[in-house]
């Protein structure tokens, strides 16, 4: 058995093809082709570079080459050892597998081996066999001394002070008010939604920033951050032109910079930063929901109702996303989960004809809020902005006010793309609010900022998760801070 594994070693390792070797007859001694191949890759090494190992290492070398059926002489030819008694298999233990990586690493950092993609692969399937891992190492820098045992390492030495400290005194629970903990609870979440994008841009911004005197070229390099962040040109342009006003040629550090461009987040977005109110003279009161397909209407609206339902208002939704089933049966989910009737009709009917029942269904049973779904269509199919342009006249057949809110769905992660779709919608649909959702999707979360210095539309609320309550209504400070990494 020894010898047909010290075999089928060589052949792994040298290329024995496919086929496999034809077993001998009888037990014969290795002949001289045998060993040819382990004399020539062990003089190679070691006249490359000779090993030279402390003696609990080169013990652990002899036994584990011994196991596999070979001897080590390192200074004459390799033979193959007396079979061995058969042993029952056993895992390696930690410190077998400790010193064949030392090992490899010695070997490698002294003289690289550089064998045939077949080869390679023989000998790290070999090895695996052996119970011997094989892992590839930078080589250490001049000077450094080798690996040690785990003892020596600091992640064992900091592992055992950690252990080893005493625990700390507990500290005393500040008692927090339900309205407090449920504001923090949503700053931690901005903060967590909108990390991507605050990492990439303060850490943009400490790299071209440091302390030393401000010059235009560093405000060059702030207005393609800003501009790459999807802040937009004139947001870039406002802040550039606030630092160089203010600091130019002095001493700035990243930090003022971030409070630079947080005050200026919030002078673009305190105007718009609007909540949802509704107008309880008008029962129902219709909010219709549009936007493209996949920016999270229906889950939005589902988070609408569950708000509004806290709140004490009766609601009703309406499934008007009539080309898509999914949707149906979602909206569904949303009106059991929520207490809320559901009108909808079966996939591919016309979503007009929904909307009127549903208008005239909320009237006569004096619903406060009516949620009207839509179908998703990309802003630039003329054909299915004529169908939404109808659906909103069929609403007014019925109540010539309504809707009385349009909300458009912002997918975050669209970037510059979002902006299109502002004004075609605003034109076609006279969309009244925003909804900004997926900002925990992207790391360019400016563009909120872009579309609100251009169009200037209230913005309701922003969406940073899936969970029900991470839709909250839009604060200008808490983004601005989040955003830019900033104390409030």
């Amino acid at each position: 058995m020894a010898e047909e594994k010290k075999k089928g070693f060589f052949q792994r390792l040298f290329g024995g093809g496919d086929k496999p070797a034809p077993a001998p007859e009888t037990a014969d001694e290795p002949t001289v082709e045998e060993e040819l191949p382990a004399d020539i890759v062990l003089d190679d090494v070691v006249e490359a570079a000779p090993l030279v190992l402390p003696p609990d290492q080169e013990i652990a070398l002899e036994e584990a080459m011994h196991e596999a059926g070979m001897l080590i002489e390192p200074n004459g030819p390799g033979e193959l050892a007396a079979p061995a008694e058969p042993e029952a298999p056993r895992e390696p233990t930690v410190d077998e597998e400790f010193v064949a990586d030392i090992i490899l690493d010695e070997v490698v950092e002294a003289a690289p081996l550089v064998l045939p993609p077949d080869q390679e692969i023989a000998l790290e399937e070999a090895m695996h066999e052996e119970g011997m891992t094989i892992e590839r190492h930078t080589p250490r820098p001049p000077g450094e001394p080798p690996a040690g045992p785990p003892e020596a390492t600091p992640a064992y030495i900091e592992k055992v002070e950690e252990q080893a400290a005493p625990e700390p005194e507990p500290v005393p629970a500040v008692p927090v008010s339900p309205a407090q903990g449920k504001k923090q609870g949503w700053l931690q979440r901005l903060a967590s939604g909108l990390k991507r994008s605050s990492d990439q841009l303060t850490g943009s911004i400490a790299a071209v920033f440091t302390k030393r005197k401000l010059d235009q070229a560093m405000l060059d390099d702030l207005e393609d951050i800003l501009i790459q962040a999807d802040f937009g040109v004139d947001m870039a342009t406002a802040v550039t032109d606030a630092l160089r006003r203010d600091r130019f040629d002095r001493d700035i550090t990243s930090e003022e910079v971030r409070d630079v461009l947080a005050t200026e987040i919030v002078n673009v977005l305190d105007p718009v930063a609007q909540p949802l109110r509704i107008d309880v003279n008008h029962k129902p009161y219709v909010i219709l929901m549009v936007g493209v397909n996949g920016t999270g209407k229906t889950t939005t609206i589902g988070k609408l109702a569950s708000l509004f339902r806290s709140e004490g208002k009766s609601v009703m939704l309406a499934a008007g996303d009539t080309f898509r089933a999914a949707a149906i049966e979602q909206l569904q989910v949303w009106g059991d989960r929520t207490g809320a009737p559901v009108i909808k009709k079966p996939a591919g009917s016309d979503a007009s004809g929904l909307a009127y029942e549903a208008v005239e269904r909320a009237r006569a049973e004096g619903t406060d809020v009516l949620l009207i779904d839509t179908a998703g269509r990309l802003q630039n199919r003329d054909e299915l902005m004529g169908e939404l342009e109808k659906i909103i006249r069929v609403i007014k057949k019925v109540d010539p006010s309504a809707p009385h809110a349009t909300l458009l769905t912002l997918d975050a992660t669209t970037g510059q793309n979002a902006l299109n779709q502002v004004e075609i919608f605003g034109k076609r649909a006279g969309v009244t609010g925003l909804v900004m959702t997926k900002l925990d999707g992207t790391a360019r979360g400016g563009i909120l900022v872009a579309i609100a210095k251009k169009f200037g539309l209230p913005v309701h609320f922003i969406g940073v998760g899936e969970g029900v309550d991470n839709l909250e209504p839009f604060a200008a400070r808490d983004f601005a801070a989040a955003i830019a990494r900033t104390a409030e």
